[in-house]
């Protein structure tokens, strides 16, 4: 059977909603993931590899109690549930790899993709509609996901193509939180203070990157890490200034040692890019009045973190981690060509 193609989607992929009508692919809650069915400004793509969010998978693994088996059935029974890969407790995804199938006729002119060609999906899982027949394996300490699927790409979808000079596994995990390092790059000025929560997991060290490379060493940069292996990640990429390891869901003792490594003065911009819940008020409080937080984390509640901020009584700017940004996917990359020792340690991870 040939694929039925129908025509006049709408750009942002409405068309694909059943439930609630009206709403945007991102949010709603059930996504048509017919494959069989194309309208023509959609693109099909043959699903090799899934890489999900961090946050997603710390909790779906929690839930399994880190059984394989059963990884694979919540992540199967969300997808059947909800027509795409939505985390319903954590609201968010990841990105795929894949090879492209079927491009409408309506887009045809207006991407330089051809049949064939591989892609990374720079949009997020929770809006993608997917399809998966088979999880071939499961890399736990990844969040990388081998499958056998389709997946559909809607007009205003971003993507891009793969590099030649970086390992596909390494590529992924990168582009995954690519718009992290240069959403702090803009964040910081010269002379500031910068605090990054998360420092020693994979958006943690892109940002320190960044923060170091805007700062040179005009300012500082303080790394938190939760655990020994994220201290270890730390002092093996040479970017902080200090190394600290606490645990962000303790807020006060975050602000005790913040306020002391600092002589009081706290942190001009916070980085928050961890994968566990209630971080969100170490991150206020560590940060000084007309400061700003970055929260990169799908793990943080804006409700906790803006009533937060009121109950204490800090005037701080929060931003939200925006997964785009214009030449993210190269900037992060790049990264990757100019260090080598977060190069060398992201191999030894995800290779």
């Amino acid at each position: 059977m040939g694929i039925n193609i129908l025509k006049d989607g709408d750009r942002f992929g409405s068309h694909r909603v059943i439930n609630p009508k009206g709403a945007l692919p991102q949010p709603s809650e059930k996504l048509n993931n017919n494959i069989d069915i194309l309208w023509d400004n959609e693109i099909l793509v043959d699903v090799e590899l899934l890489n999900i969010d961090s946050a997603s998978f710390t909790q779906i693994k929690k839930e399994a109690k880190g059984d394989k088996e059963r990884i694979i059935e919540i992540i199967l029974d969300i997808i059947n549930e909800r027509g795409k890969l939505h985390n319903p407790i954590t609201g968010s995804g990841g990105i795929l790899v894949g090879s492209i199938n079927c491009i409408g006729e309506k887009l045809r002119n207006k991407c330089a993709l051809n049949k064939g060609d591989r892609i990374v999906s720079l949009v997020s899982l929770s809006l993608t509609p997917l399809k998966v027949y088979d999880i071939n394996e499961v890399k736990c300490n990844t969040a990388q996901v081998e499958v056998d699927g389709k997946a559909i790409l809607f007009e205003s979808a971003i993507y891009t193509g793969l590099p030649d000079d970086i390992p596909l596994p390494l590529a992924l995990a990168v582009l995954d939180v690519c718009g992290a390092p240069v959403q702090t790059s803009r964040l910081i000025s010269p002379g500031n203070i910068v605090v990054i929560i998360g420092a020693g997991g994979k958006s943690g060290i892109l940002c320190a990157y960044a923060a170091r490379e805007k700062l040179q060493s005009d300012g500082k940069v303080i790394g938190i890490g939760h655990s020994d292996k994220s201290i270890k990640n730390l002092e093996t990429v040479d970017l902080c200034d200090s190394i600290l390891k606490l645990d962000a869901r303790d807020a006060l003792s975050c602000l005790k040692k913040i306020s002391e490594i600092t002589n009081g003065r706290l942190a001009d911009v916070v980085i928050n890019c961890v994968n566990v819940p209630d971080t969100e008020l170490a991150s206020i409080l560590m940060c000084l009045d007309r400061g700003k937080i970055y929260f990169f984390s799908m793990a943080t509640s804006f409700t906790k973190a803006a009533l937060g901020a009121e109950g204490v009584g800090k005037d701080v700017d929060m931003v939200i981690g925006n997964g785009y940004a214009r030449g993210h996917a190269e900037t992060a990359l790049n990264i990757l060509r100019r260090s080598k020792k977060i190069r060398k340690l992201y191999e030894s991870i995800y290779c």
